[in-house]
């Protein structure tokens, strides 16, 4: 797992999500308040996840429901301008994803200085947004175009509202992953915030020797550290917001919390 030592500085990393409001284009976009008030929503979330011990931080346009498998144009300039408004105040190694789009993700990632990217990779599922058809082979060769080579690829191979189509185990697609080089594997629940199936974890961290496996949603006080016996790290945002809301602003309490766990589990 010296891929993620050397990214995050530790083992086991805990990643907090930093949700950016609806990007312009999208239904829930404010226009008025453009991006500068996408700014002013990211600072404190930001603040609080940095002040609360994350060991990386990463930027998801998740309230720019319905998701689209290519994001528009103005989505993927909201994002860079967005991220890069804030750089300055990001202390910690940082990700980009903009849903569902890949290649929009790398862009964005190479843009703004990105240390990693989250997205689907491999494999072919039918997802609620459509038909989720990444070509790995197309996005490395895009990746190494622009000069993105060392931004690592956490590519999500159990993707939330979808099935593979394959019908292919949890396993053998982790197998697959690996194979064509992604620097991490992700597992995540049927949804955001839900939580990943014990089971699919265990399984493909059973699979793969020398490739890092992520829990990617549903990561709880409650359960973050039986999901650290298995997983090498985890992804975090639903229950480090208020409330435990997903739309809530981060609360810093509940990040302070979780990181004592996850630093109890590594000890």
């Amino acid at each position: 797992m010296d891929a993620l030592k050397e990214l995050f500085g530790r083992e086991k990393p805990l990643i907090g999500m930093c949700h950016v409001r609806a990007l312009p284009g999208r239904p829930q976009h404010d226009a008025a308040g453009g991006i500068d008030a996408v700014v002013e929503a990211i600072l404190p979330d930001l603040a609080a996840l940095q002040g609360g011990g994350v060991d990386g931080v990463l930027f998801c346009n998740e309230f720019d429901i319905p998701y689209q498998l290519r994001a528009d144009d103005a989505v993927v300039a909201g994002m860079a301008a967005a991220i890069g408004r804030v750089r300055v105040e990001v202390r910690v190694p940082f990700g980009v994803n903009l849903l569902w789009d890949p290649r929009a993700t790398i862009a964005v990632a190479r843009a703004t200085g990105a240390s990693f990217v989250r997205e689907v990779f491999t494999g072919v599922f039918d997802s609620d947004q459509g038909l989720i058809e990444p070509r790995i082979g197309d996005l490395m060769a895009f990746r190494h175009a622009i000069g993105a080579d060392d931004v690592a690829v956490f590519s999500n191979i159990t993707p939330e509202f979808s099935r593979s189509l394959s019908g292919r185990s949890v396993a053998e697609r982790a197998r697959g992953a690996a194979f064509m080089g992604v620097d991490a594997i992700l597992i995540s629940g049927f949804a955001a915030g839900a939580s990943a199936e014990m089971s699919d974890l265990t399984e493909a961290k059973g699979a793969v020797d020398d490739v890092p496996v992520i829990a990617n949603t549903g990561v709880t006080h409650e359960n973050v550290l039986q999901v650290l016996e298995v997983a090498d790290g985890a992804i975090v945002g639903t229950s480090l917001k208020e409330g435990g809301i997903t739309w809530n602003p981060v609360d810093r309490g509940r990040v302070e919390r979780m990181v004592e766990l996850a630093e109890r589990s590594r000890g």
